[in-house]
């Protein structure tokens, strides 16, 4: 695939990042210019792909998303079908973190069979969390007292959790290949942030 750009002054993609990205089909010279748009001549050091599709309805709605990790900052793509319910559209976002500005990079896998490790166990699912503090969930839920009696209204508790980024991959959903792609790039990753 060739991907075409608006600007001279941006550093081609890497072929296996254009390659991934069109193997997923997924508007690949949409997704490619995004990118490149964000990355301009920086140097890409490591990318992560991930596309998923979910049924709402009758309808699949793909989405995806791609990290691309420079020296300074990551690069976050994501990529959805439809704008506005209109489904001959696409949305595409890009957004530069800098790697500075990232608090924590959290590597999660869950692991069948942990006692035979590293032979005979398998990784079941995988998650790559990133907090930089551009967004927050609050979980909230009724207060109590430590008197089983109690009947009073104590009111609602909660705690704010940071919610930048989480993706998810499973050997099942997305094949072994690229799971074990979200661990080495999330190492990547956690090796970079300061």
């Amino acid at each position: 695939m060739r991907v075409t750009s608006s600007s001279q002054t941006r550093t081609p993609l890497p072929p296996a990042l254009v390659s991934e990205v069109a193997e997923c089909g997924f508007y690949p010279q949409l997704v490619c210019d995004t990118i490149s748009g964000a990355l301009g001549s920086q140097e890409v050091l490591g990318h992560l792909v991930h596309h998923e599709a979910t049924f709402a309805g009758h309808e699949v709605q793909r989405h995806m998303t791609v990290l691309v990790l420079t020296p300074g900052q990551l690069i976050i793509t994501h990529t959805d079908d439809g704008d506005n319910g209109a489904p001959d559209r696409a949305l595409t976002t890009a957004e530069v973190v800098a790697l500075r500005a990232i608090d924590s990079v959290v590597v999660t896998r869950s692991v069948a069979h942990p006692e035979n490790f590293p032979q005979d166990s398998q990784v079941i699912e995988t998650w790559l969390t990133l907090v930089w503090g551009a967004a927050k969930r609050l979980d909230l839920g009724p207060a109590s007292c430590d008197d089983p009696d109690c009947d009073a209204e104590h009111g609602m508790t909660g705690v704010e959790v940071p919610n930048d980024l989480t993706v998810r991959m499973s050997p099942a959903g997305d094949g072994a290949h690229n799971t074990r792609k979200l661990l080495e790039f999330g190492t990547l990753l956690q090796r970079r942030v300061a």
